[in-house]
C-alpha cells in the first residue's frame, strides 16, 4: 500500500514539475503565455512560484531562478511526505 502511495505522490511531483519547466519554457517564446494553454499552466503554477518569488529577487533584474529553486523545493516536498507516510504506516 505506501508503495502505491509512493507511487502516486512521485507521479503527481514530476507532472508538477514538468508543468513548471513548461511554463518556464513558455516565458522564452514572445507572447506564449498569452496562449490558452499558457494561461492554463499560469493559474496551475503562478500560486506556487509566487512563493519564491517573494524571497527570491531576479539576478540582474532579468533572470528569475526562482522556478529552480521551486523544482528543488517541490522533490523535497514530494520526498518529505513520503518519509513521514513511511514512519506511520
Amino acid at each position: 500500500m505506501l508503495t502505491t502511495i509512493s507511487s502516486y505522490i512521485g507521479t503527481l511531483e514530476q507532472i508538477y514539475s514538468y508543468m513548471l519547466i513548461g511554463y518556464v519554457l513558455l516565458s522564452w517564446m514572445p507572447n506564449a503565455r498569452d496562449s490558452f494553454i499558457g494561461q492554463w499552466l499560469g493559474k496551475l503554477v503562478e500560486p506556487y512560484l509566487s512563493i519564491f518569488r517573494r524571497f527570491i529577487p531576479p539576478i540582474g533584474g532579468m533572470l528569475d531562478i526562482s522556478p529552480i529553486i521551486a523544482l528543488f523545493a517541490l522533490k523535497f516536498i514530494a520526498l518529505g511526505i513520503v518519509f513521514v507516510l513511511d514512519i506511520f504506516l
